[in-house]
């Protein structure tokens, strides 16, 4: 059953996959047909709130002892695709990514050295016996990366608006699996082709790596998430990152850098923007 809870948790945004049931074999295919199936399901806050809770116990559980069987549900083409949070795996590499975003001081008050080596024990052993495994949501906190925005169409965008009758504010992107492929191929073409490989390239190879492990008939959404909580709606409203992409690919693909480094520049100073407000929490 869904967390019920009025407290928002923000700031993290998803790239998520989600797959049809034919993708899974017996008897997790059974499970996830019966799971959609629920009359309520859980939202991104409920499962971000759920893992925050598990570092509120002292000694704090740095990865949950148990795989999650949640999972997100959407509808493509009139199937059923689900998106299993796998949320033990995340952890585990959330939790390797650590070391690079906090002091050594903070990170040892917030993961002790001995819950974090005994996480990384239990990830070896686990991933010895799992070596094909990989996750279905991808996360980051503060901003959408750049490369995420190359998968989608701005006529995909959907955006709602919060109210004050308790609707909550989306912004997000859903595109067919073999149209998110097409798109990241031909961009990664022209960045190839126009620039030196550079971190973007580098960034698209790693997402298209990560897609094709993934159904042909697959959905891939991008979600803004908790970031719709930390931004004034007009922003939100204002915001057409995908379409500002878009127009810097088809801008070098053309041969004119002028007009790819406007649209360029539109993205990076949104985006600065809403980075800002990390540092002013």
């Amino acid at each position: 059953m869904p967390v019920v809870s009025s407290v928002l948790v923000p700031y993290a945004s998803y790239l998520r996959v989600y797959e049809p049931l034919a993708a899974f074999p017996e008897p997790e295919r059974s499970h996830w047909e019966r799971y959609a199936r629920r009359a309520e399901l859980p939202t991104a806050q409920d499962e971000l709130r759920r893992s925050l809770a598990d570092l509120v116990p002292t000694p704090p559980v740095g990865v949950p002892v148990h795989e999650s069987g949640d999972a997100f549900v959407a509808e493509a083409d009139g199937a059923v695709c689900v998106c299993p949070w796998r949320t033990r795996m995340r952890g585990w590499m959330a939790l390797d990514e650590l070391g690079g975003l906090f002091p050594a001081t903070v990170l040892d008050a917030v993961l002790p050295p001995v819950v974090r080596g005994q996480a990384v024990a239990d990830y070896e052993r686990w991933a010895e016996r799992n070596p094909d495994a990989r996750p279905w949501i991808r996360t980051t906190v503060w901003h959408v990366p750049v490369r995420w925005f190359v998968l989608f169409d701005d006529a995909e965008r959907e955006y709602v608006a919060g109210g004050t009758d308790g609707v909550r504010p989306v912004l997000r992107y859903r595109t067919p699996m073999v149209q998110a492929r097409r798109r990241l191929a031909r961009a990664l073409r022209t960045l190839r082709e126009a620039v030196d490989a550079g971190p973007l390239a580098e960034g698209l190879v790693d997402v298209g790596r990560w897609l094709e492990e993934f159904h042909p008939r697959a959905l891939v959404e991008l979600d803004y998430g908790g970031l719709v909580h930390a931004l004034p709606a007009e922003h939100l409203a204002a915001d057409r990152s995908a379409a500002d992409v878009a127009e810097g690919i088809a801008a070098l693909r053309a041969g004119d850098t002028d007009a790819a480094g406007v649209a360029y520049g539109r993205l990076a100073e949104r985006w600065r923007a809403v980075r800002d407000r990390q540092s002013a929490n």
